[in-house]
């Protein structure tokens, strides 16, 4: 599988790595030393009275991302002096008013580095340590602002704009206040991308390693769970949590951090951590069972490209194992149940019948898929094709099952994105459910139920997760509306953007293209009621590339009120109103309030990042 060109832009030819796919030694005749995973549960340095004194070695080192006995590639690496190199750097963390002496040394031996972030924060990204092969510096000074940082090096002159990924050097620096912080988790996101004739291959990877391969972590129901996510590569990412909502605490651009007031600290199940920025964030589970967080570009987390050995990965897509059809940037979470605890659903109230259907090309798509729902007493014929799934409708506190059935020529699985539900009915074939049940793959033929409980109402979606990007990009994606008791459905006054691709590659120097409900160019033009409300759904679930949606009349922008993020309704404080432009990461959902007080025609648009419009609806309110 070749990248389409907007994802390609950050994943190009590296030529000064060199990839080893056997289970070898592969080692330069200079034998670089080997990688140790940095799980950032160690702190790196010496301490001498009220100093705290780290000396850190930057080498070519040798690292395996995928186990001892996988493939590996030769990067630049910060280790401990006497010590290994570590994939992430070594962990600096201080209490606020430390006094920090860092000695580095580059042994690089044709490069000169440029560290950046040891100081005191917040820092300018202009304080930087510039240092020759084979140069040794050392800085002091105090740690200054409280929070979560990041530090790393620039080789050479790969300049930070550059087009390929080189991020091995990253790692977390976090001060805390005098007392000592509240017990945590670091993750730090490092990846090193490299492209050759015959395709792309990238080591991926949190802490240091690549699922399936990733530290597998454990907690029980009721736990408090504090993360602190450090993005050290070039290139955003939306982390997404399955079947839970996290708040985000404070936020940063890895030289300085900003805490976020309680009254604005929104419920999230994705979010798109930018270049360099840190995240932190607390979540409780409430129900037991195998869960995941993961980044929701697609060709971040599967095996045809989030691997650096993808001999297999045309078998590996449709695998029942988790371990295989998954790949790079995941961690899975184990929750333990609470001892004499029942987490049994109430009985389901309704049920819906979902048929996965398989069709010919259709467009840029090499095969076409349909999620639809059974209407009346008969089951779709399996040749019915939409331009993307049936929207579901469904009502909070309302247990519905979803019996998915297969009509499809291959199988398949269904996330439901966003909702609060069991482990089981989560839809990763493999991994959700508990101890040895898991949930398996969705063959030609079968069918399988999925439990949904509805405890929030909100705009969520659903999505294949399993061979992902033939089946997201084909259609296997879908709108969940779940709706207050009572209410009922008005199209005329809610409407439903879900943006995705048509298919997964394009001509050279062509965008993707970007379908909304399945159309291409744009839907038809439609009237509404002017002086009420419209509420606005917002979804993206293509495989990658933000999403942003815009509505204009003439020129001029709209405006808009902030409504929800998830499924989960926005704080008050964040419920205000605003230009009527939002931009998606993967994974994300927006609700938006809009009331047209002047009638006239209004322009929803859509494109991908900062492009112009690539998609149109004109809608007259009268």
């Amino acid at each position: 599988m070749t990248f389409p060109p907007l994802f390609r832009m950050t994943v190009m030819v590296v030529t000064a790595a060199s990839v080893t796919l056997d289970g070898g030694s592969g080692r330069s005749s200079d034998h670089p030393p080997r990688v140790v995973a940095n799980d950032n549960l160690v702190r790196a340095g010496s301490t001498f009275g009220d100093t705290v004194i780290v000396r850190l070695v930057l080498q070519r080192a040798e690292w395996r991302p995928e186990g001892d006995n996988g493939p590996h590639i030769e990067v630049e690496a910060f280790g401990e002096a006497g010590r290994a190199p570590t994939i992430p750097a070594p962990l600096i963390r201080v209490p606020a008013g430390t006094i920090v002496r860092a000695v580095v040394r580059n042994a690089l031996t044709d490069s000169t580095a440029h560290v950046i972030g040891l100081g005191t924060h917040p820092i300018n990204v202009n304080d930087t340590l510039h240092l020759g092969p084979g140069d040794s510096s050392a800085v002091t000074f105090v740690a200054g602002a409280v929070g979560t940082f990041l530090y790393r090096a620039v080789i050479g002159t790969d300049l930070d704009d550059r087009e390929s990924e080189r991020e091995t050097t990253g790692g977390a620096f976090v001060v805390d206040p005098v007392g000592g912080s509240q017990p945590d988790r670091i993750f730090v996101v490092n990846i090193y991308g490299q492209g050759d004739s015959t395709g792309f291959r990238n080591a991926l990877a949190i802490n240091g390693m690549s699922w399936p391969h990733t530290e597998r972590l454990r907690a029980t129901v009721g736990d408090s769970l504090r993360w602190r996510v450090i993005n050290a590569s070039t290139r955003g990412h939306p982390m997404h949590l399955h079947g839970f909502y996290f708040r985000t605490t404070a936020t940063g651009d890895g030289l300085a951090a900003t805490p976020v007031d309680r009254d604005r600290q929104r419920l999230d199940v994705t979010d798109g951590i930018p270049k360099w920025n840190t995240r932190e964030i607390t979540w409780s589970p409430d129900r037991p069972g195998n869960w995941l967080f993961h980044c929701h570009l697609t060709f971040h987390v599967i095996p045809g490209t989030a691997r650096l050995d993808v001999s297999t990965a045309t078998h590996d897509d449709h695998a029942a194992d988790a371990t295989k059809h998954m790949a790079g940037l995941v961690l899975g979470i184990a929750v333990a149940p609470r001892e004499g605890v029942s987490y049994d659903r109430e009985p389901a109230r309704r049920t819906l019948d979902l048929y996965f259907n398989q069709g010919p090309v259709r467009g840029r798509a090499e095969t076409s898929y349909s999620y639809v729902l059974k209407q009346g007493a008969k089951a779709p014929h399996p040749d019915s094709m939409l331009g993307v799934g049936s929207t579901i409708v469904v009502t909070r506190g309302e247990p519905t099952d979803i019996v998915v059935h297969n009509q499809a020529r291959e199988g398949t699985s269904i996330h439901w994105h966003g909702i609060e539900l069991e482990s089981w009915s989560d839809g990763v074939a493999g991994w959700s459910g508990q101890g040895t049940t898991m949930a398996p793959v969705v063959g030609p033929g079968q069918s399988f139920t999925a439990r949904l409980s509805l405890p929030r109402a909100g705009t969520f979606m659903y999505h294949t997760h399993l061979n992902d990007v033939p089946q997201v990009t084909g259609g296997a994606v879908g709108a969940l509306l779940v709706l207050e008791p009572g209410e009922r459905y008005d199209p005329a006054r809610d409407h439903v953007y879900i943006g995705h691709w048509n298919g997964a590659t394009a001509p050279p120097g062509e965008p993707m293209n970007l379908l909304v409900n399945g159309d291409l160019i744009g839907a038809p033009e439609r009237a509404f009621a002017a002086g009420v409300t419209h509420r606005f759904r917002l979804i993206n679930i293509g495989p990658a590339n933000n999403i942003r949606f815009e509505i204009r009349r003439d020129t001029t922008m709209a405006s808009w009120r902030g409504r929800a993020k998830d499924g989960a309704d926005l704080p008050t404080a964040l419920q205000v109103d605003q230009s009527a432009l939002q931009s998606l990461a993967v994974g994300e959902t927006f609700d938006f309030d809009f009331t047209p007080t002047v009638a006239g025609d209004y322009v929803v648009t859509a494109a991908f990042g900062v492009l112009p419009a690539m998609w149109t609806q004109r809608l007259t309110f009268k």
